[in-house]
């Protein structure tokens, strides 16, 4: 089994004072229906794709009839993929969703802590009020977790390894992969996350890019949280940040999801085309930039939208505003 290091390659640099300071290594990868269009780096080396297989964990919310059962929209759809930033919008709609279930926020199991919307973390702290499960990045894909177990009429306890829903995803991952997941670890939101080869997640993003509706459910499945996505990406992720920024770019026409430690998905319906990368360092500087690289290599995103030249390339300054150095994409990154 190859490891995130094995045959790694520079993806980013970082210079300072006319040297070279850092280098960003890691794997990227394009797909299609037919398997590997491109490869930088070793797609055998095998990752943990963090949230940014939350498409795959969504997908016994549709498939089961959950969704539907509970009448849910595009935009629940899109939260339940989402790593939020804890804004208002964020954490009223995960509030709402676990109401209209009859639950509360202690039925969920993600955990507490510290918005990253500095608006909704400065009205905590002048309420003198403490961040709940809602504040959490994964409060939707939570939410999601609920609906599916509800439906099922399981255990409340949906992060354990052999609950049904864990056991439905993990079908659903390898299904999709088209590889035997290569272990799991404890996600952050506490849910299990199943390992892979950058090159098997970036076949089960193809198998998204290229699903048709009236195709079968699965598949029917795949388009509407592709879809969802693209159609809400304030709620994907928050302003500011680069999934929202990039998704807004491209027009609703690609779905985007990044991950802890560095690691990037994109979905391009339009080419039929799936992307995965990871930074073995974990540095979201270096993920961000790649996926707006390649995405531009693809032909999906402009390379001279503020979005994307704001991550590839640019100047560093200091606390001073002093010019400090540049960092750019790696020679050869992407071709």
């Amino acid at each position: 089994m190859a490891t995130v290091n094995d045959g790694a390659v520079p993806l980013m640099e970082v210079w300072r004072g006319g040297l070279l300071e850092c280098v960003h290594e890691g794997h990227a990868v394009i797909c299609d229906a037919k398997g590997v269009v491109a490869a930088w780096g070793n797609p055998d080396a095998v990752i943990y794709p963090r949230s940014s297989a939350k498409m795959l964990q969504a997908l016994p919310l549709i498939e089961t009839g959950a969704a539907d059962a509970r009448g849910l929209s595009q935009a629940h759809l899109a939260l339940a993929c989402a790593s939020h930033r804890g804004a208002h919008v964020h954490v009223d709609m995960a509030g709402r969703w676990i109401a209209d279930l009859g639950l509360s926020e202690a039925d969920l199991r993600c955990g507490a802590h510290e918005p990253g919307d500095l608006t909704e973390r400065d009205r905590l702290i002048r309420a003198g009020e403490k961040p709940c499960q809602l504040h959490n990045n994964c409060s939707g894909k939570h939410s999601g977790f609920l609906t599916v177990t509800q439906h099922l009429k399981a255990g409340p306890e949906y992060i354990e390894i052999d609950h049904p829903l864990q056991k439905a995803i993990r079908a659903a991952t390898e299904e999709v992969t088209e590889e035997t997941v290569a272990g799991w670890g404890v996600d952050g939101c506490s849910a299990p996350n199943f390992a892979m080869s950058v090159g098997a997640l970036a076949r089960g993003m193809a198998k998204f890019a290229t699903a048709r509706e009236g195709h079968g459910a699965r598949e029917d499945a795949m388009v509407r949280l592709s879809r969802a996505m693209a159609a809400h990406p304030h709620l994907i992720s928050g302003e500011g940040q680069a999934c929202t920024e990039l998704m807004r770019a491209m027009d609703g026409r690609v779905a985007i999801k990044g991950g802890a430690e560095a690691v990037y998905v994109a979905i391009v319906p339009e080419k039929g085309l799936g992307i995965a990368l990871k930074v073995v360092d974990g540095g979201y500087r270096a993920s961000e930039a790649a996926v707006a690289a390649l995405l531009a290599k693809v032909g999906v995103l402009d390379p001279a939208h503020p979005a994307a030249v704001k991550r590839m390339a640019g100047v560093q300054k200091n606390w001073r505003g002093m010019e400090t150095g540049f960092y750019r994409l790696a020679p050869g990154f992407p071709g």
